[in-house]
């Protein structure tokens, strides 16, 4: 099986589980997404700067994510899709829900001036969804390689954020695929991978 079969056989399990999943189960796994950005293993301060995603879907996290990090007075951006086919990510600051509006494929994003894609050299610790990752810090995605494309050279922290099912001893990779080295999931928290 080529490496993109297997990817999408991959990513197919892992999207059937998280639909199989209760809202009562997503909110618990949420919560606790939430409480670990008080005990992570690197610093969340004031003269820090997360790069963070909103939730979409059955994604793990949710807004309260976000506000936790505010909390801690750390500096959050979120991605905006940009137009046109995949490529890498724009970043606007987070200024808490309220700033949010619908924008391209139904996806939350805030108002506000984009920063640009070179603003990830500028981070301490980026947070990104996955729909698994592996022990090696093998990351699997949607699959369009926006993240991929963004995190490219990105000196960070770099921490994918799954279920606690979804980190796995092996992963399909390829030679595009960014490596994290981090998982965090709602139960286990933060997991050093690589």
């Amino acid at each position: 099986m080529t490496g993109n079969a297997a990817k999408e056989q991959r990513r197919a399990e892992l999207s059937a589980q998280r639909e199989a999943m209760s809202m009562f189960a997503r909110e618990q796994a949420a919560a606790n997404l939430s409480e670990w950005v008080y005990s992570a293993p690197f610093r969340l301060e004031y003269d820090v700067t997360v790069a963070a995603y909103i939730p979409v879907g059955t994604e793990p996290g949710s807004l309260s994510f976000l506000d936790a990090l505010a909390d801690r007075d750390v500096r959050v951006l979120v991605p905006v899709v940009p137009d046109g086919e995949p490529t890498a990510l724009d970043w606007i600051t987070y200024d808490g829900q309220d700033s949010l509006e619908t924008r391209r494929f139904g996806l939350l994003e805030p108002a506000g001036a984009p920063l640009g894609t070179g603003v990830l050299d500028t981070v301490d610790v980026v947070f990104v969804p996955a729909l698994g990752v592996d022990r090696r810090g093998v990351r699997l995605g949607r699959g369009a390689g926006y993240y991929d494309r963004s995190l490219s050279g990105v000196d960070a922290e770099l921490v994918a954020v799954v279920y606690d099912n979804e980190l796995v001893d092996e992963l399909p990779e390829e030679s595009t695929d960014v490596r994290v080295g981090w998982a965090l999931t709602p139960d286990g928290g933060f997991t050093e991978l690589g």
